[in-house]
Formats: C-alpha cells, structure tokens, sequence
C-alpha cells in the first residue's frame, strides 16, 4: 500500500513514508471494506509497498491467499515482517501477470504513477478469474495548492528540469468512467479527507506529506542546494495556503478517488 515508483527513480524510504501511515493506511482500509465476500481464492495486493494494509486484508479475508506485487526491494522488506503475505513479488506492476487469475486485484495509491489508463484498466480486468473484482484507490490531488505549486515553483525556478507528464496523475472522474464503462459491474466514488498533519519545525507539515510521495520526481531532478531553495519557496507557499493553526497542526485537505469493477462470469 503506496505510491509506486516511476521509472528510474531511487527506491522509496520505508521509514520516510510511513510517518503519515495513519493517514495512508485510512483509505485502504475504506476499499477494503468495499469488497466482495471472498471465502477461499486468491487476493493480489498491486503495489503493496511496505505492506501496511496486509493485516487488514488478512483480517477481512483469513483464508485467502494474498500476494503482494511491488518494484520496491525496500518497501518488499518491510511489508514481510507483517506476516500477512502468503508471497511477496519484486515486479513493475505495469508489466505484472499472475500465474493463475485471482479473485481480486487490489491496488492502493500506486496506480497513479503508470500511464495510459485507457489501456490498464482494461488489461487489469483481463487478469482477474471470471467474476473477480477490480478495486482501485489513486490520489486525486493534483489541482489541489499542495501538488500543483511543485511544478509551478520548479517551472519558475528551474525551467525544463520536471517533465509536467512524468508526474503522477490519473484521468478525471468522466474518463475514468468510460474506461470502465462496458468491463462489468462498476461503482465509482470520491473522498475528500480532513487530515490533521502534526507541528513541525522542520518544514511546512504539508511539505513533509507530498516530498516523499508525489514530489519525489522534482525532488530527484535538483541538486541538494536547488531542492533546499524550492523547499523554502514551498513551504512559504503552503503557510498560505493551509495555515497553521495555533498550536502549529495543519489541517490538509486531500481528496481520493476509488473504483470498483466486478468482472462478469
């Protein structure tokens, strides 16, 4: 469970992500909760990350057996200790098959980082066993002060540097839609989550959020000195955009797109 890797990036820091892990995990837990009775079968956990929604799989789903898929050597290691995988896979989820077609395909906050959703989606449906579910959560913040300021800010400074396409990002609600439309059965929704970040005095909250997930590509295109400038320049943007409350807490504002498709048998 979180945000996969684009190509050619440094591997992602467990310990750097799962500082906000409440806050990651809450989502998952609400698709989880989504899904269809599964006695017995197979679960894929797409983009498994540090495994953090294993146990809540596991606990949904005790006899299943639950496969976790990431590019992440790293994040691999942490989400074995959780003793919720039956197997765990080191593969780009882009190009992932499975040896058999599960019962489910879960992927939470990791879609958004693969293009071509017009042609995904559809392949993901193919992959699962006749009456399986497809269940999906992807990041739909990138409009939002806290995503769209890091490409401005680096747009302006340091011009040429970020490919604006290389970014996370997934198609609107409507498009969204029509991929799915005509695949099976489909229930699609939005959240927008109050989340309370915690003071800090070693950056904006909100900066300390989105630098080790969806700023991660502008991040790695500077140099130290560049990302210390653009840091200061984001967090001067960010005390105005989300304040700070008295006590120095932020409440942050993130709204989460979510899918189900339930293939026909």
């Amino acid at each position: 469970m979180r945000d996969e890797g684009g190509e050619g990036m440094t591997d992602w820091n467990p310990q750097q992500y799962s500082r906000f892990a409440g806050l990651r995990l809450r989502p998952a837990v609400d698709l989880v909760m989504r899904l269809p009775a599964l006695a017995e079968g197979a679960i894929v956990d797409l983009g498994c990350g540090n495994g953090g929604v294993g146990p809540v799989l596991r606990t949904r789903f005790p006899n299943a057996r639950i496969v976790g898929i990431d590019s992440s050597p790293a994040m691999l290691a942490e989400a074995w200790k959780t003793g919720a995988y039956d197997a765990l896979s080191e593969e780009d989820i882009a190009t992932w098959h499975p040896g058999s077609p599960p019962e489910i395909i879960f992927s939470n906050a990791a879609l958004h980082w693969l293009p071509d959703h017009q042609t995904l989606v559809p392949s993901l449906v193919d992959r699962l066993a006749p009456g399986g579910t497809l269940a999906v959560q992807v990041p739909h913040q990138n409009h939002a002060p806290s995503h769209r300021l890091w490409l401005d800010l680096v747009a302006q400074h340091f011009p040429g540097r970020v490919d604006p396409d290389a970014m996370p990002g997934i198609p609107d609600a409507r498009t969204t839609w029509a991929i799915l439309d005509g695949l099976g059965s489909v229930a699609m929704w939005e959240t927008e989550y109050m989340q309370p970040l915690d003071a800090s005095d070693e950056a904006h909250p909100v900066r300390l959020f989105t630098a080790s997930t969806f700023a991660r590509p502008v991040l790695e295109a500077l140099d130290p000195e560049e990302r210390d400038r653009i840091g200061a320049l984001y967090d001067e943007a960010m005390e105005t955009a989300y304040p700070r409350r008295p006590d120095g807490t932020v409440l942050f504002p993130f709204k989460r797109m979510f899918y189900t498709l339930t293939r026909p048998t």
